[in-house]
C-alpha cells in the first residue's frame, strides 16, 4: 500500500535556466533535506546550458560552431547524445527536424541579435543539406564536412528536463514531475498511486489556459507552438520554428503540436517536427511511426479544434500515457 499524502512532505523546486525557469515537484519522508537536491538539479541543467545555449558564445556548441569545417572536435558526453538523437531525428523525420538551421534562427532574430535583412537574404538563398547528411559523430568527436551552424533550441530544453529526472532518480526519488517551461516528464506516480496531471496549452497569444488534460505516468510530453515567440513581417506574426526548407520562419503550420514521448528531448524534437511538417504529412507520418500526438489547429474564424494521433490522443480530452 502506498502512503498516502499526509505521511509524505511536498517538495517544490525551482531555479533559473535557459531564460526561463525550471521544476521539480515530488514528495519525501519528514526529515528529507531537499537542499542537496536543488543543488545537484541547478548544476544539471547548468552544465546544458553551458553546453549547449547558443546564446553563450562560449558554449561547447558555438565552439563547434566556430570550428573549421572537416577537423575533428571533442565534446563533453551531453552534447554528444543531443547531437545524435538530434540527427537521428532528423533522419527519422525527412528532416523535417534539423539542427542545422542556426544561421536561419539568428537572422530573424531568435538569438541573442536583433533580425538583419542581409543575413535573412543569405540565409533564405543558402544551399542547404540535412545536418544529417553533413555532419559526423564518433563518440565523442564530431566533424562538420561543409558549413553548417548548428542550433539545439528544438531539443535542448526536453534533454534538460531529462537531466532534471536521472538527477532525481540518483538521489533515489521515483516519483516526481520535472520540467522546464512547458516541456514536462512525469516519472512515476503521485502519493495517492494517481497519474500526475499536465495541462496542454491553448495557442493563445494573449492568456495561459488549458486546451485539454494529460494524465502521465514514466512518460514525457512537449509542444511546438507559434503562439509564444514570432516576428512580425508585413502584420503577420511568424513563428520561431524554422522551415528548412526556405531557411524562414513556417508560414503554414498548425496553432500547436504536441507530442508525449518515453523522454522529454524525443518529445520535444517530434513536436518541432511534426510542426514543420504541417497537419497533413505530420498526422501521416505520426500515425506511420506510432507517435502519440495532439495536432491543435484555427479555423478562418480563429477557433482551435484539436486533431489527435494515437491512442492517446484520439477523440480526448483526458487521457493517461504510460509508456514503458
Amino acid at each position: 500500500m502506498s502512503k498516502m499524502s499526509t505521511d509524505l512532505v511536498r517538495h517544490a523546486l525551482s531555479g533559473p535556466t535557459m531564460g526561463t525557469r525550471w521544476s521539480a515537484l515530488f514528495f519525501a519522508d519528514p526529515g528529507f533535506d531537499p537542499a542537496p537536491v536543488q543543488t545537484a538539479l541547478q548544476t544539471a541543467v547548468d552544465a546544458v546550458d553551458a553546453q549547449m545555449s547558443t546564446w553563450k558564445p562560449d558554449s561547447d556548441l558555438m565552439r563547434l560552431n566556430a570550428a573549421p569545417v572537416g577537423e575533428w572536435q571533442r565534446v563533453p558526453p551531453d552534447l554528444a547524445r543531443v547531437l545524435a538523437l538530434g540527427l537521428a531525428i532528423g533522419r527519422a523525420s525527412g528532416g523535417a527536424f534539423d539542427i542545422g538551421m542556426g544561421d536561419a534562427v539568428q537572422a530573424w532574430g531568435f538569438g541573442p541579435d536583433t533580425a538583419d535583412p542581409q543575413a535573412i537574404r543569405a540565409a533564405m538563398q543558402a544551399p542547404r543539406r540535412p545536418s544529417h547528411e553533413v555532419l559526423e559523430l564518433d563518440r565523442d568527436r564530431v566533424r562538420k564536412t561543409t558549413p553548417v551552424a548548428l542550433d539545439l533550441n528544438g531539443i535542448a530544453k526536453g534533454y534538460g528536463v531529462d537531466r532534471l529526472a536521472e538527477v532525481l532518480q540518483g538521489h533515489g526519488i521515483r516519483d516526481a514531475l520535472v520540467g522546464i517551461d512547458g516541456e514536462m516528464r512525469a516519472m512515476g506516480l503521485r502519493p495517492d498511486d494517481s497519474p500526475w496531471t499536465i495541462a496542454v496549452e491553448a495557442p493563445d497569444t494573449d492568456r495561459r489556459a488549458p486546451h485539454s488534460i494529460l494524465a502521465l505516468q514514466d512518460a514525457a510530453v512537449a509542444t511546438s507552438g507559434d503562439y509564444r515567440h514570432w516576428v512580425t513581417v508585413n502584420g503577420r506574426n511568424l513563428s520561431h520554428t524554422m522551415d528548412p526548407g526556405r531557411g524562414a520562419p513556417l508560414i503554414a503550420s498548425p496553432a500547436s503540436v504536441t507530442v508525449t514521448a518515453p523522454t522529454c528531448a524525443e518529445a520535444d524534437a517530434w513536436a518541432t517536427a511534426l510542426m514543420v511538417m504541417g497537419v497533413e504529412a505530420g498526422m501521416s507520418h505520426a500515425r506511420k511511426s506510432a507517435l502519440d500526438a495532439l495536432f491543435l489547429v484555427r479555423d478562418d474564424a480563429g477557433d482551435v479544434q484539436g486533431l489527435g494521433v494515437g491512442h492517446l490522443f484520439s477523440g480526448k480530452t483526458a487521457v493517461t500515457s504510460r509508456h514503458a
